[in-house]
């Protein structure tokens, strides 16, 4: 309803464009008396491109029209009595031009409703701006065009203007002209006159043939200062058109074409597509309206010669106009809907292409199809550089042929491929260490159409986001890399698909950055610390100094070719397995803060050692990809749980399940932040059996002989290790003949013997470094000396 209310508040264009918005296709009283309805219901929620939606959007059509009708219902008395018959034909007519095609209703209401909130947001900047307050320089830059489409129009409406006059002027040139032609006729009939009469007409026939010629010289010197004047008014105009044409394709339409690749990173949805659409149709308006003017001055020059550069003139004018519409059907013919960039083969995918000018040029009327192919990093060169007029293609894409649809009430014309599947790739020869998860190819769309009665054939062409081809599940990783790194780093205008070797570090972090923020879906992204800790794990620094990283570059082969030091694995590959992790079971035990996740195992001990027994604390494995362990103040690391341990039972109820759990760092209660997530216990059973419970359990045995270390004399230490050993390291402590390893075993109590020496800043010094050699397995219940 609040929308509605600041939209009958437009004024002036404002308020002519949303009005325009509704007829009979919606009417504008339905807006009105259903405004809260409308704005409450989840329109945004259906994808229009997925025909699966259709039941969603075939009950949302239903719900508005059985609103519709409850509405007319309460209407009572003699002024209702009009409104409720008229709801009445509403929810009818509705029903009656939806039923078949509910998306169309949804693609409708949520045209008006985004057109409503911009209009709405450009009228609160402008008001805002004539209030002396700055704005933005979004809308300083929508300003800025808009004032320049004024100036364009108001420039057009004279050129109009001047050509009429030019036109008249010249139609009574004609005229005196045939007059001129008829006093010669005349005089030339007076050859069978009488001398006297003869000589008589003769003198008056001769004074007006001389005016009419001295009018007519003077005439035809006027019209082609005209003609001139209006030429140059033209070229004028053409360069202003010019200029706001690159301001809005050059700038504008790239910028939104930036947003796009970003949002494939996990950037901000890329808006304002119907703002661009606006302007690049006004434009074809204005182009095309001065394109007939110079075309109505050609025909004029044809019809009345005059000596002058006039023909040249006008047919550089016309080459220039056909120049600069060219440019805006070609530059418009845009991806809507982007392709997966990481495609897999036999895999169902859609895209959307759209003609920002289509609806203005009633391209429409003879609907083109376009054509959709695979193409390789090589033969997207050819294309860009004109080296190739046809498409060769790298493999075989299924269904992908698909005619444009104009949809009248968003004056969209898109065609949209819905079913496509990459049925074969045919690869390239690799190069040095490049994997096939590097390699870049890219969906080229093209199509051909005619406006103006074949007047003018385009052949228009554009090239989709790279996209890295797999074939198995477990290339994902890898490829997802790839793209993050093209998206992220991609330069404007550059040759397919060339991106930096090497980036700054703080241009990384804001890519990962935002990946993360993406995935959580909130606010919460990457702080300083996890940048830190990010830091120092893709250098192997143990700075703390975010300063430090600054001006360090990380290069493709660090990020994901090759592995970090002591593992199997990559950069890249350790932080996406975090982020899936967290994706898929622990976004809101981060969102709520209790997942501390880039803190170091030598980090976790320090923040604990001065916490009270029982605090614990959460932070991802260092050795194991999409892991996560607790860290304690009585036994410092658990196993990590992956996404496998979570699918069994949830972190909340693992660490509901451990008693010696109490507070969450620094100082939270563990109930107080988990509480919400534990699964509720059964209350009874279920078709007379009981079902059974899986819960976590960390063996008391175990925490006790590390509690009372501090307080067990030099002896008991070792002859308790020697038993643990015995329990929990049979397969290393044992010797070839199957009998303990001593030698092993007292070197473990050696070094227990050294520390206890050492003095202690508190009871739990010793305790900590002897038990940071060792992690407890919740799903083994054994004890394993191993390292996270």
């Amino acid at each position: 309803m609040a929308m509605w209310i600041q939209a009958q508040q437009l004024q002036g264009e404002a308020l002519h464009q949303m009005q325009a918005l509704y007829g009979q296709h919606f009417p504008i009283e339905v807006r009105h008396y259903l405004a809260q309805w409308i704005e409450n219901q989840p329109w945004d929620s259906v994808e229009l491109d997925n025909p699966a939606e259709e039941a969603k959007a075939k009950r949302l059509l239903d719900n508005l029209v059985a609103e519709l009708q409850r509405k007319a219902q309460l209407q009572s008395g003699e002024d209702g009595f009009l409104l409720k018959i008229k709801l009445g034909h509403y929810a009818n007519q509705l029903k009656s031009t939806y039923d078949r095609c509910p998306l169309e209703l949804v693609r409708c209401i949520k045209h008006i409703l985004h057109s409503e909130q911009r209009l709405v947001q450009e009228a609160t900047n402008a008001s805002s701006g004539s209030e002396g307050q700055t704005m933005d320089s979004l809308s300083q830059r929508h300003q800025q065009i808009n004032q320049a489409f004024e100036e364009l129009r108001l420039a057009t409406q004279e050129t109009e203007n001047e050509l009429r006059k030019l036109q008249h002027s010249q139609e009574y040139f004609i005229i005196q002209y045939q007059e001129n032609l008829r006093i010669q006729a005349q005089l030339s009939s007076l050859s069978s006159l009488p001398p006297a009469e003869r000589t008589q007409r003769e003198t008056t026939l001769q004074s007006k043939r001389t005016t009419v010629e001295a009018w007519l010289a003077r005439e035809a010197s006027t019209l082609q200062k005209y003609r001139l004047d209006l030429s140059a008014q033209h070229q004028k105009t053409l360069g202003l058109l010019r200029k706001q044409q690159t301001l809005i394709l050059d700038e504008e339409l790239i910028q939104w074409k930036r947003r796009q690749q970003l949002a494939g990173n996990g950037g901000p949805h890329e808006g304002g597509l119907d703002v661009l659409q606006s302007w690049c149709e006004k434009l074809a308006d204005l182009i095309w309206q001065n394109r007939q003017q110079i075309r109505r001055c050609e025909h004029l020059t044809q019809q009345l010669p005059l000596p002058g550069p006039m023909e040249e003139l006008l047919s550089k004018l016309n080459s220039d106009i056909t120049d600069i519409i060219s440019a805006l059907v070609t530059s418009t013919f845009i991806i809507e809907k982007q392709p997966p960039q990481v495609l897999k083969t036999q895999t169902k995918f859609a895209a959307t292409v759209r003609l920002l000018v289509g609806g203005k040029l009633n391209v429409h009327m003879n609907p083109p199809q376009v054509k959709a192919v695979i193409v390789s990093e090589q033969q997207a060169k050819a294309l860009l550089k004109n080296e190739s007029t046809h498409s060769e293609s790298s493999g075989e894409i299924l269904n992908n042929n698909c005619v444009m649809e104009y949809h009248q009430t968003t004056g969209t014309l898109s065609a949209h491929f819905r079913n496509m599947s990459l049925k074969r790739i045919k690869r390239s020869d690799r190069r040095g260490a490049e994997s096939v998860t590097e390699e870049k190819f890219t969906v080229l769309f093209e199509s051909q159409f005619s406006v103006a009665g074949n007047e003018l054939v385009f052949h228009v062409k554009t090239l989709s986001l790279p996209v890295v081809v797999i074939v198995h599940g477990s290339q994902d990783n890898n490829a997802t890399a790839t793209v993050l790194w093209d998206n992220a780093f991609a330069e404007p205008g550059r040759v397919p698909f060339v991106v930096p070797d090497k980036v700054l570090w703080p241009q990384l972090c804001e890519a990962l950055d935002m990946k993360y923020k993406a995935e959580m879906h909130s606010g919460r992204g990457l702080s300083e610390d996890n940048l830190v800790f990010l830091a120092q794990k893709a250098f192997t620094s143990s700075s703390s100094n975010p300063e430090d990283y600054h001006n360090m570059t990380m290069s493709w082969a660090q990020f994901n070719r090759e592995s970090l030091p002591g593992r199997n694995f990559t950069f890249w590959q350790w932080f996406d397995g975090v982020v899936e992790l967290m994706k898929k079971h622990l976004k809101p035990h981060w969102n709520d803060g209790a997942i501390l996740g880039f803190v170091n195992k030598q980090q976790a001990q320090d923040m604990l050692m001065s916490k009270p027994n029982g605090t614990f604390l959460l932070r991802f494995s260092d050795s194991e990809i999409g892991g996560i362990t607790i860290a304690w103040r009585l036994v410092w690391n658990l196993l990590p749980y992956t996404t496998k341990d979570f699918s069994i039972r949830s972190l909340a109820d693992r660490i509901s399940d451990l008693n010696h759990l109490l507070f969450l760092y620094p100082d939270r209660p563990k109930d107080e932040v988990f509480a919400k997530y534990y699964t509720p216990p059964l209350s009874k059973a279920v078709d007379g059996y009981v079902k059974p419970q899986i819960k976590q359990v960390v063996p008391d045995f175990f925490i006790f002989y590390f509690t009372q270390l501090h307080v067990m004399s030099l002896t008991t230490i070792k002859m308790s290790l020697l038993n643990v050993s015995a329990l929990v390291r049979n397969d290393t402590m044992l010797d070839a003949d199957g009998d303990f390893d001593l030698e092993d075993t007292m070197d473990v109590a050696r070094h227990v013997e050294e520390l206890l020496r050492r003095p202690m800043a508190n009871q739990w010094s010793s305790q900590h470094m002897l038990t940071s050699h060792f992690s407890i397995s919740s799903a083994c219940l054994e004890l394993r000396p191993r390292r996270y």
